[in-house]
């Protein structure tokens, strides 16, 4: 996944077919957003597609991919894992929310400020943005996204975390200039685990 737009598409279409099976298994609305979440992994796939198929650059493709990747998932999966906990969610939860809200605002407004650029870079696609201190944004990002998952009290949603958080590993030591587009690679894996925490017993 995500070395060509074949294999974006071919992804994407395939983990966006299993959100549409996780949203029609989901038994309670509160579980919506987690449950949405390879749905909007998908979409994010088959949109860096169309970064390929551009060529990168700086075109509607690249910003939509940005904005899908840097504002919306930290806030999509915080608040997501806290609505899913209910309403006696433990305390923690708040913080990787609060903390989301803060990372998206920034990234954001840096995304409003700036143009996004996408190079191909071999076999996968380097993005460009503008981010101030990056250092505390992007740990803040992995706060909001991984740490929500790994705090919550569901054992599911934590083996996703830890599987993500092993991925942004994975990523980070072998691609460290395409962190970003590698990244996805794991959508297919928390699809699936999204796709089991759907199907669990009451």
């Amino acid at each position: 996944m995500c070395w060509s737009a074949t294999a974006d598409l071919t992804a994407g279409t395939v983990i966006a077919a299993v959100g549409a099976v996780c949203l029609l298994r989901v038994r309670r609305a509160r579980d919506l957003p987690v449950a949405a979440l390879p749905l909007l992994l998908g979409a994010h796939q088959l949109v860096e597609a169309a970064v390929w198929d551009a060529g990168g650059g700086c075109g509607p493709a690249a910003t939509a991919w940005a904005v899908i990747a840097l504002p919306v998932l930290p806030l999509w999966v915080s608040s997501g894992v806290l609505m899913a906990a209910g309403p006696g969610a433990p305390r923690r939860l708040w913080g990787p929310v609060a903390v989301a809200l803060a990372t998206a605002g920034v990234l954001a407004y840096r995304l409003a400020a700036g143009p996004v650029s996408a190079r191909v870079r071999g076999h996968t696609v380097g993005y460009g943005v503008d981010v101030p201190y990056p250092v505390p944004v992007i740990a803040g990002y992995l706060f909001a996204t991984l740490g929500a998952l790994l705090l919550t009290g569901d054992h599911r949603l934590r083996l996703l975390g830890a599987v993500l958080a092993g991925g942004a590993v994975v990523c980070a030591g072998l691609w460290r200039l395409e962190f970003a587009s590698t990244w996805c690679a794991f959508a297919a894996v928390a699809a699936v685990l999204v796709l089991g925490w759907v199907r669990r017993g009451p």
